[in-house]
């Protein structure tokens, strides 16, 4: 029912919002433990789990015995459960959410037609439209021809039928478990040396670096953990520019960290796990300048990132617009691809640009001499002006004056800077309200 109902039902009803994926998450950690009932364990709806227990009762002996130890270890878990054991899964499905129990063999219909219609796992416009013929109760339907029953209510209803009268067969098929990237080593004989735990290392990288392969999947976090013989335990975990499972590449980036590392009276467990990981096809091998190039500067970015962080290891990337503080965006590189800056015509742009500062004791149109940064500067060479209008559809405080006419100034004293004054401003045709926005090469 809607919550304001139960509310108006029940006023100190007591309420938190869902959350879909922990729910999610517990109940895929319980179809794992689950899985000492039976080989084939799936998960039946969002709450709940079907498993074949085919030739396995008897191990546990026999199926109330199995049922009482599942309950029983779920009620020291502090979960409340209900369960039902059937000949089929529908019937498995419909009886453990109508009070749950066992149906011995052979008896379906006997336990399972005073079960309502809605249990078959068919939607409510059907279940109603079948209260409405007078088919309120599974028994009622089981009486019923075949065929008028498809023509009226469709297929459906009629396999959900022959599914839980185990007419027509569902097999359980257990989800695949997503692969877990990690591999560990336990030595004879403890070890302290660098050199030691990287060649341990190595080993480790070119059993993980061919899992991740046969995955198609490259890492982006790989952590190494290593164990003590004092119970102790350190661990170093680098991160990547980009996808990777090339072993000595990431070795590499280990040799700072492991030499950092106090191995106490020696080591001797590790493992080697791929925290994060992404789709990685298989790529071209060989001499080619471009791979090299990659590859370089995927290394560089890595070395990079995990010393000073890879959120703070930048690059430009070209935005649609002319405004010139708006023609770029910044993005960490490590989590973005590059893009280069299509041509344009026009005027060239500043190397360098910076938000606009005023300058002082202009004179002249463009101006002849002026003062900036505590300097004075004379003008040698002016071209312009390349006018820039602001982006009519956002309100950008800093564009509110209006038109921009650009000017690129050469300088006696060096410097070559870009200069605009705004039209509007007043003042502006006589010489002030000039500003510097960027310097060039």
């Amino acid at each position: 029912m809607a919550l304001a109902d139960a509310r108006a039902i029940c006023p100190d009803l007591a309420t938190r919002p869902a959350d879909q994926a922990r729910q999610g998450a517990a109940l895929a950690s319980l179809r794992r433990w689950a899985g000492r009932y039976a080989p084939m364990v799936a998960g039946d709806g969002a709450d709940g789990l079907i498993a074949d227990i085919s030739g396995v009762a008897h191990l546990f002996g026999g199926e109330p015995a199995l049922r009482d130890d599942l309950h029983a270890r779920l009620a020291r878990a502090g979960l409340t459960a209900v369960s039902a054991i059937a000949g089929s899964r529908g019937a498995a499905h419909a009886l453990a959410r109508h009070g749950g129990g066992i149906v011995p063999e052979g008896a379906l219909t006997e336990h399972l037609g005073k079960l309502p219609v809605s249990a078959l796992r068919i939607d409510h416009a059907t279940a109603g439209a079948l209260a409405r013929a007078g088919l309120g109760r599974i028994a009622d339907l089981i009486a019923q021809p075949r065929a008028p029953l498809a023509r009226r209510f469709g297929p459906g209803l009629v396999l959900r039928l022959d599914q839980l009268l185990g007419h027509q067969p569902e097999p359980v098929a257990a989800a695949a478990e997503k692969p877990h990237f990690s591999v560990r080593m336990t030595l004879p004989d403890p070890i302290g040396l660098q050199g030691d735990v990287m060649a341990a290392l190595m080993r480790l990288l070119d059993r993980l670096c061919e899992k991740l392969a046969a995955h198609h999947r490259g890492a982006r976090r790989v952590r190494l953990e290593m164990r003590r013989v004092d119970r102790g335990s350190v661990q170093v975990e680098v991160g990547l520019a980009r996808p990777m499972r090339d072993p000595a590449r990431i070795a590499a980036l280990f040799a700072k960290g492991v030499q950092a590392i106090d191995a106490g009276f020696g080591i001797d467990a590790l493992r080697l796990m791929a925290t994060a990981t992404e789709p990685l096809a298989p790529e071209q091998t060989g001499g080619g300048s471009t791979i090299r190039h990659k590859d370089a500067l995927a290394d560089l970015l890595s070395r990079l990132g995990n010393r000073i962080g890879f959120d703070r290891v930048l690059r430009l990337l070209p935005a649609d617009s002319d405004i010139p503080e708006r023609s770029f965006i910044i993005a960490p590189a490590a989590y973005s691809a590059p893009a280069p800056f299509a041509p344009r015509g026009g005027p060239p742009r500043p190397i360098a640009l910076f938000p606009p500062e005023p300058v002082a004791a202009v004179s002249g149109h463009p101006p002849a001499r002026f003062r900036w940064r505590r300097m004075g500067f004379t003008t040698l060479r002016a071209l312009g002006p390349e006018r820039i209008a602001p982006e009519w559809w956002l309100d950008d405080p800093a564009w509110r004056s209006g038109l921009r006419d650009y000017w690129r100034i050469e300088t006696r004293e060096g410097p070559r800077l870009w200069l605009f004054h705004t039209p509007q401003v007043p003042g502006a045709a006589r010489g002030r309200a000039w500003y510097v926005q960027g310097e060039f090469a």
